[in-house]
């Protein structure tokens, strides 16, 4: 496991990504903040409303055992003044294709120094430059391996708060958090994605009566070329029909900044203190 000093944390930008430091904006213009709770009228084509004709082998295994394995890839995140007796909340991060674990240390500083243990490991597809997560049913496992074996060996190094485990991801790996969020629901108190579609293959919501109780945040940009607002609003409207909770957000682009990681240590901290976030 990768354990990175606080003082040693890099500055440089994070790959072909980066966090420009940006002046806040008002609320109204930073973004515009939606919360639904919507009751269940009809169910979309990802939750079958026939069982007769739902192909069950199609769905993923939930429960299987957990397999620990040491040599996957993890980078993992200490907060500043870590206090053994206490039981951190655990933050596990999905990076966005064509990027690796390594980006976690650049990105902790924009989300929070204190609040959270976190984790991230790498995307289960290489790719020309870096890694990715990608929806096919092999894929899809061996994700849900690795973010296994990531909270594991988190919990064998730290002191973490079993029942505030956290999943986040950026586009591909926050189509993979709510894949997974969606999956196992129980396994996760709140899941979010910033410019990640909802997943549509393999009956992601085979597990709905446990999903809808769970947090849900979804970010997309209004210029987005991979995941605009109409986009982010075809997925919501998915979720209406499902009876999910669901808080979404607006930003001028899909590039993370740090008024969008701040938004989201908020709305991840509502979580841990057991309000209702919004």
């Amino acid at each position: 496991m990768t354990l990175l000093p606080i003082d040693a944390l890099p500055t440089r930008q994070l790959n072909h990504r980066s966090f420009p430091t940006i002046p806040p904006l008002p609320e109204q213009e930073s973004m515009n903040r939606v919360e639904t709770t919507a009751t269940i009228d009809q169910l979309t084509q990802l939750l079958p409303t026939d069982t007769t004709d739902f192909d069950w082998s199609e769905t993923l295994p939930v429960g299987r055992p957990r397999i620990f394995n040491p040599a996957r890839p993890l980078a993992s995140f200490m907060p500043v003044h870590y206090e053994p007796g206490y039981a951190y909340p655990l933050l596990v991060w999905l990076h966005d294709c064509e990027l690796n674990e390594d980006c976690l240390p650049q990105l902790m500083p924009h989300v929070s120094l204190r609040n959270f243990v976190a984790v991230a490991p790498r995307g289960t597809v290489t790719q020309s430059r870096g890694y990715s997560w990608r929806q096919e049913l092999a894929a899809i496992e061996a994700a849900e391996a690795a973010v296994d074996d990531a909270i594991e060996r988190a919990g064998d190094r730290f002191n973490i708060n079993s029942d505030r485990i956290l999943l986040a991801g950026h586009g591909s790996g926050g189509t993979m958090a709510l894949r997974l969020a969606m999956q196992d629901p129980g396994r996760f108190a709140g899941v979010a994605s910033i410019a990640g579609r909802l997943p549509k293959s393999y009956h992601p919501l085979a597990n709905i009566n446990q999903f809808r109780k769970l947090p849900v945040m979804i970010a997309s940009g209004l210029e987005s070329l991979n995941y605009d607002q109409w986009a982010a609003c075809d997925d919501l409207r998915l979720l209406h029909s499902a009876g999910c909770q669901v808080a979404i957000r607006q930003y001028p682009d899909d590039d993370l900044t740090d008024t969008m990681l701040g938004d989201l240590n908020r709305w991840l901290m509502e979580i841990v203190c057991g309000s209702k976030p919004k």
